[in-house]
């Protein structure tokens, strides 16, 4: 039986959204592939400021991802991969998520959309770097049509992940 996706909406991330950010984040369980402990609020104030740049270059970013009530659950959406090691040149597709939504539905209706935003903008495929272990975003990217095209070691953190791929 499939349930229903969640009503979620994406914006261009705020300055507010930096502090939204680091809150909504700030949980062992969201940061366990992302260094496994909670950002500076910098980091976010950095990466909000990044999103609205890649915004208006390429017409997308990662997104705010705002629940029924507009409240800050976390980001999805996309950016150019912004590591030297990695499928460089190619478009990311990533999501994170509060810990407090888990399980909604939240991240496969915000990555459709953002899926169609990205595809609208001519891009023509798309890639999602996973930790190997990270069974959560792994199950996203099959819900989205992604097919696993590699297996990676990370060079920053030495933990072997997966490039998934999807053309658009």
């Amino acid at each position: 039986m499939n349930r229903a996706l969640p009503v979620v909406h994406l914006r261009v991330p705020t300055d507010e959204d930096a502090f939204a950010w680091h809150r909504v984040f700030d949980h062992p369980d969201v940061m366990e592939f992302h260094g496994g402990r909670s950002a500076e609020l910098s980091v976010y104030e950095e990466l909000t400021a990044r999103q609205r740049r890649h915004d208006a270059e390429h017409g997308f970013c990662f997104w705010t991802m705002l629940d029924e009530e507009g409240q800050v659950i976390g980001f999805t959406g996309a950016q150019p991969w912004p590591h030297e090691w990695g499928p460089k040149g190619e478009i990311e597709i990533g999501w994170r998520l509060g810990r407090e939504h888990w399980g909604k539905g939240y991240v496969t209706a915000a990555a459709h959309a953002a899926l169609d935003r990205v595809r609208a903008t001519g891009v023509a495929g798309v890639v999602a770097m996973v930790n190997s272990r990270n069974e959560r975003s792994i199950a996203v990217t099959r819900r989205l049509g992604m097919e696993l095209a590699e297996t990676f070691t990370s060079p920053r953190s030495d933990q072997f992940g997966h490039c998934y791929r999807l053309a658009l």
